[in-house]
């Protein structure tokens, strides 16, 4: 079920378990007009200010993740017909990038190469090139480095987010690690590393220092509360990652639990991007469920608006290539 349809209100259940029931989002919910597929986006201000010229802000929605189901919430998107939906509701509400994750038959969590390439072609059909489309190479338990890194040289996607610690692996080694690397630089894939705590941003660190990993226009993702009780984070979980980062590597937060949305205000203030959406979080700034992915965007780009800070565009997000 996607988050475009009529019914008036579902039943979801909040991330602690419980089930509550939550209005249903409609076309007039949507707050900018939806530009034809393929337009380029509005920024949240008319201009620019100096403060924010050369980087304005980059709203990624993640929008099911690998792991919840439609019985977690009506509106997480897990088949290609509803990735197309809630792309498109996602993009007439601000967002830049979409993260993706497909799933089987099943529902479980998939890096199936035929998959990714069907649900990219439907997204594709409802978006056009208005998103950066960024595939997850997650293992979630499932997969080893290996088949890994085989789906990601064998799909070759525009964009691609890249768990470090997952790939990290002594089976792999630093050899293969900067094949695989070289590899992304080569084809100029636009590329977000994955980082959860300050090894593996030291441990990235280390890596392009010593010329493992080439030089090439890599992105990070700061991830806050991953591995914390409750997976909960806090703004506070931002400032040990901003202090340690010494490159020159733009980076994104995303955030588990209902404080996503302070996180992503923080990090839009430090000059960071925001990635939001049901991976990590179900609710609202006020507590209340969100109705769906879009509501959460149109969050982050209050955020950019009450900074004074434009929004980026999939163009924009291209031009780092």
């Amino acid at each position: 079920m996607d988050s475009s349809s009529p019914v008036n209100t579902s039943t979801v259940a909040a991330e602690g378990g419980t089930r509550v029931t939550a209005p249903r989002p409609d076309a007039a919910r949507h707050e900018r007009q939806a530009p034809l597929a393929g337009e380029r986006q509005p920024t949240a201000t008319p201009a620019s200010t100096s403060a924010w010229s050369g980087n304005p802000l980059i709203v990624t929605v993640a929008p099911n993740g690998a792991y919840k189901q439609p019985r977690d919430h009506a509106a997480l998107p897990i088949t290609a017909d509803a990735l197309a939906a809630t792309a498109r509701a996602c993009l007439d509400a601000g967002a830049a990038m979409l993260h993706m994750h497909i799933r089987d038959a099943q529902g479980r969590h998939s890096l199936d190469l035929q998959g990714y390439r069907a649900a990219i072609h439907r997204v594709r059909q409802a978006v056009g090139q208005a998103l950066v489309l960024q595939i997850t190479s997650e293992a979630a338990g499932i997969y080893r480095a290996a088949a890994q890194i085989a789906l990601v040289e064998a799909l070759r996607p525009e964009a691609v987010s890249v768990g470090l610690r997952e790939f990290d692996r002594p089976e792999i080694g630093e050899a293969g690690l900067q094949r695989f690397f070289t590899g992304l630089a080569r084809q100029r894939t636009l590329t977000q590393i994955i980082l959860y705590d300050l090894a593996d941003l030291r441990r990235w660190q280390d890596l392009r220092a010593r010329a493992v990993v080439p030089q090439a226009p890599w992105s990070l993702l700061f991830v806050l509360g991953r591995y914390s009780a409750g997976q909960t984070s806090s703004p506070r979980d931002l400032l040990p990652f901003v202090t340690a980062h010494e490159g020159s590597e733009p980076w994104a937060v995303c955030a588990f639990g209902a404080t996503e949305n302070s996180c992503i205000a923080a990090a839009a203030a430090l000059g960071g991007h925001a990635r939001v959406g049901f991976e990590n979080n179900l609710l609202c700034k006020d507590g209340s469920i969100a109705p769906d992915n879009a509501a959460l965007v149109r969050q982050a780009v209050q955020v950019a608006q009450a900074l004074g800070r434009p929004l980026a565009t999939a163009d924009d997000i291209r031009q780092w290539r």
